[in-house]
C-alpha cells in the first residue's frame, strides 16, 4: 500500500470517527468559555497581587 492510499484511508477513518463525536450545544460552549474566561481573569489577578506583594517585600528587605 503506497503513501497516498494510506493517507486516503486515514482521512476516511478520521471522517468516520468525527461522526461519532458528541458536539456541545451553543449554550454549553458559551457557558464553558465563560467559566474559562472568568478563571483566567481570577488567576491573573491573584498572580498580579502576589507579584506586587512579593516585590514590595523584597524591596523593603533589600533596602
Amino acid at each position: 500500500m503506497n503513501a497516498a492510499a494510506r493517507f486516503g484511508r486515514f482521512l476516511g477513518e478520521v471522517r468516520q470517527e468525527l461522526t461519532q463525536v458528541s458536539w456541545p450545544s451553543r449554550d454549553e460552549l458559551v457557558g464553558s468559555a465563560l467559566v474559562v474566561f472568568v478563571g483566567v481573569v481570577l488567576l491573573a489577578s491573584f498572580i498580579t497581587v502576589c507579584d506586587f506583594v512579593l516585590s514590595k517585600a523584597a524591596h523593603v528587605l533589600l533596602r
